[in-house]
Formats: C-alpha cells, sequence, structure tokens
C-alpha cells in the first residue's frame, strides 16, 4: 500500500506541528461524528487557516460547480457548509520570507488543491483559494515539512507578523528588523497567552518612519527601529486598525529596549485576552480597549503586568543569534557598465529595480498583477532565485514579490528570465501597481467586485504608463470590495470599498471614493469616502481626478495637500455628474459588475411598483443623509470637531428616520421617537440585520444616541463619521432588501 503524507513526511516534520496537524485531523472526525459543535470547530479550522469561501457560479474552473450547488443547497439547509465545498486555505509567511524549495512546494499544493493559482496577501501571506477541506492536514503536512506552518493564520490569534520586504538592504533603515520579526514570531506561535481573545490581533514592524515599510500606525502593535547612543530599540504603537471604523495607532513608547520587545507583546497580548471585549465582536479588538480605557491607562495596565508575569528566558535568548535570518548573496557583486539590455528592460528597470545599500546590489520586485502567480510561474521564480539569489525572497504587502541581493550585471538576465514566465510587467509601487481585496471572487462578505475594477483600471492605466506624469506616477490605488479595508483603501491616495444602491427596481454596483489617505509615514493618515460612484464610472473617477489635480496642483504640492487646499467640496462637485445610473433600458452595464456578465444582485429581492422617474421618498431622505455626512467631513477638515460630530450623529438618524418612514410616514421628527421606532421596527425585528453587521451598524446609533462625549477630539470625530457612513450604507442594503410600500 503507498505511504500517507503522514507516514511519508513524518521525520521532516517537528515533532509540535506534527502533533498540531494531528489535533486537527482528530477534531475533524469529531466534527464528522457530530461530538463537537460546529462553533468549536469552526474556531479549530480557523486556527489553522482554514476558511469558508463564497462561490460564484463556479466561474473559477469547472470543477468546483457541482460542489458548488452542494454549498448552495447547505446554505438553505442551514448545514456546516464547509464540508459542501471548497474553501480557502491561507498560509503564514512571517515577514514575508520563503525559500526556493518552498516556493516549489507552494506551487506543487496549488496545482494539486487548488486551481493553479497562489495568491498573495496584503499581509504577505499566500492563500490558495477551492482547496477541499478533507486535504487540508496533507496539504498542512507537506507545507510543515518544508518549514511552513498554517498555525494561525486566522481566527481570535496573532496573525502573520509583518515586516519591510526591504529590511537588511534598505538604504534608510536603522537597522534590519528581520531578526525581531521572525523572534516575535517565533515566540507567539502558539503562546498560551495569546489563545483567548475576542478577535485578531496584528503587528508589525518598519526599519524606518518616512517610507511605508510596514505600515506600523494601522496595526494592533506596530514597531518601528530606533537608534539612542548606538543601542537597538523601536518606537511603539498600540490599538491602530482599518476595518470598518480606523483608528490610528497611538504611540506607546519613544524608545522601547530591544530586550523588553517580547515580555512587552506578551503584556499586550496578556491584558487584552482579559480586558478586551468578548461578547460583541464588533468592539472586540485592541483598537477599541485603547480608546476606552485611553492610552495612559492601558500603558499603566501593561507595565503592572509586566510586573507580575514569571521570567521567561526566551524574552531575551533571541538576543544572541541576530544573525539567525542574515542574508548572503549568491553572486559577486559587478556593475552593469555597457551589457545590452533587452527590449523593455529600460522601463521595468526604472520601476522594479532598488538599489540595496550594498554596493553593487540590488532589489527586483516581480509584479503580480491582483497578487495572483500560477504553479509554473512560482516554480520559475524558483529556478531564477536558485540562479541568481539563494533563498532571498519575499512577499510584500502590496501583493508582489521581491528577490534581494541580485547583482547589477544578473539584472538583464534575471530581467529576460521573468519575462519568458509571464513576470516581467515593469510599474511596481506605481498607480498601475492597484492593490485589491478578493471581494465578489470568493470572500463572503464583498459587495461589488474589487478584483474586476482593479483589473480594468490596471489595464487602463498600464497603456498610459509612458504619459503618465511624474507627479502620479507612484500614486497609490487600493480597492476593497466592502468597507471591511482588506484592501487598505484607507491609506491610499485613491481608495474605493464596494457598495450596492437602489435604483428603481434594480440594483447597481457602486464604489465610495476614499480621499486624504497616505501610504507613506507608515500609513500616515486615514482617508474618509466622499460619495458613491457607479462602479463602471470609476475609471473616469481617476481620470478626473488626477487630471484636475495636475492641473490646479502649485509646485510640488502633494496630493493630500491638494485636496486639503481645494477641500474635498470642490472634489466632490467635479464627480457629481458620474454619480448619475441612466435607467435599465437606456445602458444595463451600469447594471452588471466588471467581469460579471450577469446583472448585479446582492441577493433575492422583490419586484418594485415604480414604472416611471418618480424617486420613492425614501432615496431623497437618504440623499439627504449622506449629504449631512459630507458635511461633517467639511467640519473635521476644519477642525470644529464638535460640530463634526453633531451633524455625523444627525446623518444617521436622517437615515434612521428615513427607513422608519417606510412604515410610518408621520413620524415625528424627534430623536427620542426616531430611535425608539426604529429599534422596535427595525432592529428587534432584525429588518436591519445583514448576518451580524446589521446589528452592528445599529448599535452606531443607539451608542452615540445614548453616550454624548465629554470632549470632542479630531478622533472622536473621525471615527463618528466612519460609523456614520456605515450605518448610511446598510441603510441603503436594507432598503435594497424590502419591498418598499410607504404606510
Amino acid at each position: 500500500m503507498s505511504k500517507t503524507w503522514k507516514e511519508e513526511l513524518g521525520d521532516r516534520i517537528t515533532n509540535e506541528l506534527g502533533e498540531e496537524i494531528d489535533i486537527y485531523e482528530t477534531q475533524m472526525e469529531l466534527k464528522r461524528q457530530d461530538k463537537i459543535t460546529n462553533e468549536i470547530f469552526g474556531e479549530t479550522r480557523l486556527r489553522r487557516g482554514v476558511y469558508g469561501q463564497r462561490y460564484d457560479n463556479g466561474q473559477r474552473f469547472d470543477g468546483v460547480r457541482t460542489q458548488e450547488l452542494a454549498y448552495q443547497e447547505g446554505l438553505t439547509k442551514g448545514v456546516n457548509t464547509v464540508w459542501d465545498a471548497p474553501g480557502m486555505q491561507r498560509i503564514k509567511i512571517p515577514f514575508g520570507g520563503v525559500t526556493a524549495n518552498q516556493l516549489e512546494v507552494l506551487a506543487d499544493l496549488a496545482e494539486e488543491y487548488s486551481d493553479n493559482i497562489l495568491h498573495i496577501t496584503t499581509r504577505q501571506d499566500i492563500q490558495l483559494h477551492y482547496v477541499h477541506i478533507e486535504d487540508t492536514p496533507a496539504l498542512m503536512r507537506r507545507l510543515a515539512a518544508s518549514g511552513i506552518t498554517t498555525r494561525e493564520a486566522c481566527g481570535n490569534s496573532i496573525r502573520n507578523v509583518t515586516a519591510c520586504p526591504l529590511s537588511g538592504v534598505c538604504q534608510t533603515e536603522s537597522f534590519d528588523v528581520t531578526p525581531y520579526a521572525h523572534a516575535l514570531t517565533q515566540f507567539l506561535l502558539g503562546h498560551p497567552d495569546c489563545q483567548d481573545f475576542g478577535r485578531k490581533f496584528k503587528i508589525a514592524f518598519s526599519g524606518c518612519h518616512h517610507e511605508a515599510c510596514g505600515l506600523v500606525a494601522m496595526h494592533d502593535f506596530g514597531c518601528v527601529a530606533v537608534l539612542r547612543d548606538g543601542k537597538r530599540g523601536f518606537e511603539t504603537y498600540v490599538g491602530g486598525g482599518l476595518g470598518a471604523v480606523p483608528h490610528q495607532a497611538k504611540l506607546y513608547d519613544e524608545f522601547l529596549a530591544e530586550e523588553d520587545l517580547l515580555p512587552t507583546a506578551q503584556a499586550i497580548a496578556r491584558v487584552f485576552a482579559r480586558l478586551g471585549e468578548k461578547n460583541n465582536r464588533a468592539r472586540a479588538r485592541v483598537k477599541f480597549l485603547v480608546a476606552k480605557l485611553g492610552i495612559e491607562e492601558f500603558k499603566r495596565l501593561i507595565e503592572e503586568e509586566r510586573k507580575i508575569m514569571p521570567e521567561d528566558p526566551a524574552w531575551t535568548a533571541y538576543l544572541d543569534d541576530l544573525t539567525v535570518t542574515n542574508e548572503e548573496p549568491l553572486v559577486d557583486a559587478s556593475a552593469l557598465n555597457g551589457q545590452a539590455r533587452p527590449e523593455g528592460y529600460g522601463e521595468w528597470a526604472d520601476t522594479n529595480v532598488y538599489k540595496q545599500r550594498q554596493d553593487g546590489y540590488c532589489v527586483v520586485t516581480v509584479a503580480l498583477p491582483l497578487g495572483d502567480a500560477t504553479s509554473d510561474q512560482f516554480r520559475a521564480l524558483a529556478d531564477i532565485a536558485r540562479a541568481h539569489v539563494k533563498d532571498t525572497i519575499r512577499t510584500t504587502v502590496e501583493q508582489n514579490i521581491v528577490l534581494r541581493w541580485v547583482s547589477e550585471s544578473d539584472l538583464p538576465e534575471v530581467y529576460t528570465a521573468l519575462a519568458e514566465a509571464g513576470l516581467g510587467d515593469p510599474g511596481a509601487g506605481t498607480i498601475v501597481d492597484v492593490t485589491a481585496c478578493p471581494g465578489t471572487d470568493t470572500c463572503k462578505l464583498g459587495i461589488a467586485s474589487s478584483r474586476g475594477l482593479a483589473a480594468e483600471l490596471r489595464t487602463r492605466l498600464a497603456a498610459q504608463s509612458h504619459e503618465l506624469d511624474a507627479a502620479i506616477k507612484h500614486f497609490r490605488i487600493k480597492i476593497s470590495g466592502c468597507f471591511n479595508s482588506c484592501g487598505q483603501h484607507h491609506v491610499s491616495d485613491l481608495g474605493f470599498y464596494g457598495i450596492s444602491r437602489k435604483v428603481g427596481e434594480y440594483q447597481v454596483p457602486h464604489f465610495q471614493v476614499i480621499l486624504g489617505g497616505q501610504w507613506t509615514e507608515n500609513a500616515g493618515a486615514y482617508g474618509l469616502a466622499i460619495g458613491a460612484v457607479p462602479s463602471k464610472r470609476i475609471p473616469d473617477v481617476v481620470t478626473r481626478v488626477t487630471e484636475a489635480y495636475l492641473e490646479q496642483r502649485q509646485g510640488d504640492e502633494s496630493f493630500q495637500a491638494y485636496v486639503g487646499r481645494v477641500g474635498k467640496a470642490k472634489v466632490k462637485e467635479m464627480l457629481d455628474d458620474l454619480t448619475a445610473v441612466p435607467a435599465h433600458d437606456e445602458d444595463a452595464s451600469y447594471y452588471t459588475d466588471w467581469g460579471d456578465t450577469r446583472e448585479f444582485t446582492t441577493g433575492d429581492m422583490g419586484k418594485g411598483e415604480c414604472a416611471g422617474e418618480i424617486v420613492p421618498l425614501i432615496e431623497v431622505e437618504m440623499q439627504g443623509s449622506e449629504r449631512e455626512a459630507f458635511e461633517a467631513q467639511i467640519h473635521l477638515d476644519a477642525g470644529e470637531y464638535e460640530e463634526a460630530y453633531r451633524k455625523a450623529f444627525d446623518a444617521m438618524l436622517h437615515a434612521a428616520k428615513a427607513l422608519v418612514k417606510t412604515q410610518y410616514l408621520d413620524i415625528p421628527e424627534d430623536a427620542d421617537q426616531i430611535v425608539a421606532e426604529f429599534r422596535t421596527r427595525f432592529f428587534d425585528t432584525q429588518l436591519f440585520w445583514d448576518n451580524f453587521a446589521g446589528g452592528k451598524f445599529a448599535n452606531y446609533l443607539f451608542r452615540h444616541y445614548e453616550e454624548k462625549p465629554n470632549s470632542h477630539d479630531r478622533d472622536t470625530a473621525h471615527q463618528i463619521i466612519e460609523e456614520a457612513q456605515l450605518f448610511i450604507e446598510n441603510a441603503h442594503a436594507c432598503y435594497g432588501r424590502m419591498n418598499v410600500v410607504n404606510a
């Protein structure tokens, strides 16, 4: 009999990883026998990176079609659908470091268990889609044998620890953060103090302040390398996060000595596990705990926790061997000099090659459209790495791969090999290099097609790449399929997140346009939505905004400074005509999404009775709530935080009133009665609910109605504006699910 993967690979897997996979396989068997609940098994598989996923009529490849039908059947019957159809396997790649051998193993797994596509995520992970749960133990063992784990890739755990992909070779870093990211990963993986969180916990490292690097400002725990009198330490931040309502991380310590890094992270984990929200998942992140306690009280609790923690030799043992992650070049450095350059090399080298601080060496960025590569392309990368750079390969948060320590003289040969593999696209780190989350392709929460839009923008921008003005060349465009910001739309020059709007009897895919975000300085500023535009007009938004900036900017004024000077109201005004949606019989293309010929829908909806140009009252009222939310932004930008807060709350109240009016036309203009009627008619009845999200968004209204802030500042105003926009979006979605008759 042939050996199982467990028998075949047993001596190549560490005892700890092997035992973890054995436990997981046992849990799978107990679930088959209905001896553990869906909830318990759900957390078990998520902690090992196994997700359920959305199916879109089996379009990705024919093999999922029959399983997708079973999945849909399972949905209607309420069974545990993860058994009925393939899902997604997330694979942790700490600090993005991967070897040539691991690339080949990943390629084999994608070919054998998935759809032959490997997807790089915005957290430097790798995801395989359409993986059947029955195959996951074998897949995990093959990964473990190559030194990769899926443990805690998902679930209420410490997620993949990210770090700047240039760490160790960057020209401006304080020092290489790689060994610290590696040490913290190993220390926290499976740590008993990290097993009782209410939600996920994300960590990032950056070697310097001014670049994007690790994006520490949007993390639960972020570390920026700092040198003080020759001693290494970290400027540390806590309580950052994007998601539906983003929070800018707060400065925790200006200089956390390297020997204090691990125990401080452990203490934060212990306090988060003890005091973090457990019942309401919507508020179960560290950012909400920091906001609730205040940074000084949070810091006091961490310092008190440190005092009672038992000493652990692991806290400092790693400092004896910081060379464990050191890299060596394969090829001696030599200059390019007069070597012949192949066609296309110049444009590629201009955007995809970065000179290391080590003379004669470069980092090559392999640009992956939408973060995707095939199994054969991964094998080609492994061959290129073995020929030119050893195992100095990293994934990036912009969904690309970098090859480090390429000798300058090897660049033409590397480019030729990449181009032959279909990996020679230029434009890495430019406006062409659009980031997108999976969106409606595979994510259950996706509303509009982020990948479809990203592909369209990339195609258009790449065609114009020779004509792009230098001022917009390095713009970042980031797209999420919903408000959750998995595409990091809050920290881009131009951000978009997917929503839907009801036009007559139809649903129309739209995107909110986000302005004010900043990618550099480790995600230095978060943007806000200025208005919704039909998905099919978003390319026009990009063209119009960038052209206006080029025409109107003063000197070398940045885009963020330009928006601040002219004002968001002016930018919104220039986009107003793009918000119009023609009637279905005039132009049906508006009623489909990018990359999908079917009519757009977010679910089964009743057919309305509107036959002409009559606009229902609720749509007029909802437009008013959107106007108030935007006015709140104007007050925020003017530093009028109390007025911004009031306007944002009024916007939520207005949207709630709009919904109530569909059932109670003569409701008084009284906040108490509006909130009471909304609670009775839409919250208690769960009409406002869409899975758990509607209840979460309703609570934004209730909380601000019941608890007025003692003082007003920028953070408080910014957060309620985000919450108001999400409440309004869910009100739109609720209306879209309704058969509205005013009574």
